[in-house]
């Protein structure tokens, strides 16, 4: 399975941090956060695996070169930043037409990916896509879903005052071919995931629920959380 790592964003929450570094190289616990997801999906068995750049991105290129999962990877550098699902909807070729990964590599996640593919393979027939889940105690600053009794998202709250739980939105997807060949040809001109695709695919989204440590490291107080041993 083919994986696609969004890494171009600004970081600008995490200033002075990201003033001279792309937030998916902040060190946790003295790794590189990027280096840290190459190695989880290594261990997976899940590549290649294509990653964007824009902000900073000689430094992310620079990585690569001396990871040691260069070979595995291909950088597509963005001029302007196209969204997180317009990078997808561009790139939908490098997928062969098969299921793919999507995931936002500014968190921070120590679930089994190898757990989480198999969730999806046995997912109801009629989800498109599988969500990873888990609890925040920051439930306005998330994606919130309610789940029905299968595990699929009947509701979403992109980042609402007062949300009804705190089960919230990993930013970390497997999408069906079925479901790329839509985006393909329905979903040109969308740009961000959780506001221009989930909102109409609920009902079709099966969700993975890890109790693994799950941070969204982009404040300094979640990004001191994550540094935490």
């Amino acid at each position: 399975m083919r994986a696609l790592l969004l890494a171009g964003g600004f970081g600008t929450r995490l200033r002075p941090l990201t003033d001279t570094m792309p937030k998916c190289l902040v060190p946790i616990n003295g790794r590189a956060l990027l280096g840290i997801w190459l190695e989880r999906l290594h261990q997976a068995e899940i590549g290649p695996v294509l990653i964007n750049t824009h902000y900073l991105s000689g430094q992310v290129e620079a990585f690569i070169e001396t990871s040691p999962y260069q070979d595995n990877v291909r950088l597509v550098h963005e001029l302007e930043l196209q969204g997180t699902a317009g990078t997808l909807i561009r790139n939908l070729d490098y997928f062969k037409g098969d299921d793919a990964i999507l995931i936002h590599a500014d968190n921070y996640c120590l679930a089994d990916l190898s757990v989480f593919i198999r969730a999806h393979r046995t997912r109801p027939k009629d989800c498109a896509m599988t969500m990873m889940t888990f609890h925040t105690t920051h439930p306005e600053s998330c994606g919130i879903v309610e789940l029905d009794g299968r595990g699929v998202v009947t509701a979403f709250y992109e980042k609402v005052e007062n949300p009804p739980g705190n089960i919230a939105n990993g930013g970390v997807y497997i999408l069906s071919s079925e479901l790329l060949m839509q985006l393909g040809a329905n979903f040109q001109n969308a740009r961000e995931f959780t506001t221009d695709v989930i909102p109409h695919f609920i009902g079709k989204i099966y969700s993975y629920h890890t109790s693994e440590k799950f941070l969204d490291i982009g404040t300094p107080e979640r990004y001191a959380a994550a540094n935490e041993q």
